[in-house]
């Protein structure tokens, strides 16, 4: 039975209001706090788009780590709580779930020297023996009925710029918690409502 996203209500994500843009060093350590108490976390990463043929990347320009109640984004920067990213990322006993978190890895290791432990990446377990990974638009679908909306329009944005907008804050934000949410249902009910 394959699910038509069209067809089922929206999913509405994180509120604005429990995200949370990591700036100062009293945020950092907050920030700190709250994930690191954390069994589990949401993790993503954001980079702005290369168009032209053969050109690097220099992302990650995002960092969005999440708690079953809140977003942490980090841009980064000169001023960035990298040790705030590394510690909970490298954090053994705090498991980091997320879609297709390949490049994420390789790039926080290339940029940031972050070595990602004890990663789930929900884009392979969830494929349960089908070929194409699975994307948070279908685990919305299948383990909430709900359609995860995904604007090609914020995806290709600039995650670089020094002051992001609200659509992108809250598209990075849901792009984390919602892979936490996922990663809960599946520990709970490997085999979701509908069929993968």
């Amino acid at each position: 039975m394959e699910i038509v996203a069209e067809a089922l209500p929206p999913y509405h994500g994180i509120s604005l209001a429990n995200v949370r843009l990591v700036r100062t060093d009293e945020e950092a350590a907050a920030a700190l706090a709250a994930l690191m108490a954390a069994d589990a976390i949401g993790f993503d990463t954001e980079s702005k788009p290369t168009f032209i043929k053969g050109e690097a990347s220099t992302g990650p320009h995002l960092v969005q780590l999440a708690t079953d109640t809140h977003a942490y984004l980090f841009q980064i920067g000169p001023k960035t709580a990298v040790h705030v990213i590394k510690a909970v990322l490298e954090a053994p006993g705090i498991v980091k779930a997320g879609f297709g978190l390949g490049d994420d890895v390789k790039r926080l290791r290339a940029k940031l020297g972050v070595d990602t432990v004890n990663v789930v990446d929900l884009a392979n377990v969830l494929r349960n023996g089908q070929r194409n990974p699975v994307g948070a638009k279908t685990a919305v679908a299948r383990y909430f009925g709900k359609a995860l909306q995904k604007s090609k329009k914020i995806t290709t944005t600039n995650w670089s710029l020094p002051r992001l907008s609200e659509s992108q804050i809250l598209y990075a934000a849901d792009d984390a918690h919602v892979a936490l949410r996922v990663y809960r249902l599946w520990r709970e009910n490997p085999v979701p409502a509908f069929p993968l």
